[in-house]
């Protein structure tokens, strides 16, 4: 196992922590490169959750994939696009040192939870949006994610909207353009990658009907797409255990019923 420790950018608060496996050279047939998932916490871009962190970063190594936590900028300093930048640019770099951390770069998740889900589903379907692209180089779509993983996502800006998230990232207040275009069940295309989101729902802090609109902005773009919707639960369970806070047996199955998604989207087996 490695340790790395990288800044998307020098000038930013943004910083990435990656967990890797390495090759087992006594092994002859042995994996040389893994496939990735970049994880992005909630917080209402207000701050970053470490119980949507580190416990789900763990997991995903035990099932065989490089993990990169991202930590990204937040409060005043999400504005501009920043966080959305400090991931794509999390994704170049992953890239960029493929070889080096032993990642299979064609095989590149994100993953998210609440306004973290915002942020990952942003860059799924706004990898390319000009909005972004003024302010940021994607180096020819290096950005764009394979797959993503969301879950309880912050997503739409209508009645259903978690306010304080999208006027953290927007900068502007609820009810102006600025604001609707953080929606981004409106972003949906064909060029956006599959997804695995789950919701609970009773979930009275992000309402289910983020997820269902954006699964229906999917269907509609015929986009590949697996949604798991669980009849109890609150909000904020990362992987529902008692050292997240949130101990549910079987709405931890999520993260069984993601991996083998993720698996089967990827053609991966450990």
């Amino acid at each position: 196992m490695e340790l790395v420790h990288f800044k998307p950018f020098a000038d930013t608060d943004g910083s990435v922590e990656g967990l890797l496996h390495t090759p087992i050279l006594e092994m002859e047939e042995r994996r040389e490169t893994f496939p990735a998932v970049v994880l992005c916490p909630g917080g209402a871009y207000a701050f970053v959750s470490r119980r949507e962190a580190d416990p789900v970063a763990l997991r995903f190594f035990a099932a065989g994939y490089q993990v990169f936590i991202l930590t990204y900028s937040v409060g005043e300093k999400a504005k501009e696009f920043l966080p959305l930048r400090e991931l794509s640019e999390t994704l170049c770099r992953i890239r960029e040192q493929a070889t080096q951390w032993h990642v299979d770069p064609g095989h590149v998740a994100v993953c998210g939870f609440s306004a973290g889900g915002h942020l990952a589903c942003s860059l799924g379907v706004m990898w390319d949006d000009p909005e972004l692209l003024k302010r940021y180089d994607n180096h020819g779509g290096k950005n764009r994610p394979d797959a993503m993983i969301l879950g309880y996502p912050v997503i739409t800006a209508d009645e259903y909207a978690h306010v304080e998230s999208l006027e953290n990232v927007s900068g502007c207040r609820q009810g102006t353009p600025g604001y609707a275009y953080f929606s981004l069940d409106r972003h949906v295309n064909e060029r956006t990658c599959p997804d695995f989101l789950w919701h609970t729902v009773t979930d009275d802090c992000v309402p289910a009907e983020n997820s269902l609109k954006l699964m229906a902005a999917l269907q509609k773009a015929k986009v590949p797409y697996e949604a798991h919707l669980f009849p109890s639960g609150g909000h904020g369970l990362s992987v529902c255990t008692q050292e997240t806070g949130s101990p549910d047996p079987y709405n931890a199955r999520w993260m069984e019923l993601c991996l083998a998604w993720l698996d089967r989207t990827f053609g991966y087996t450990l």
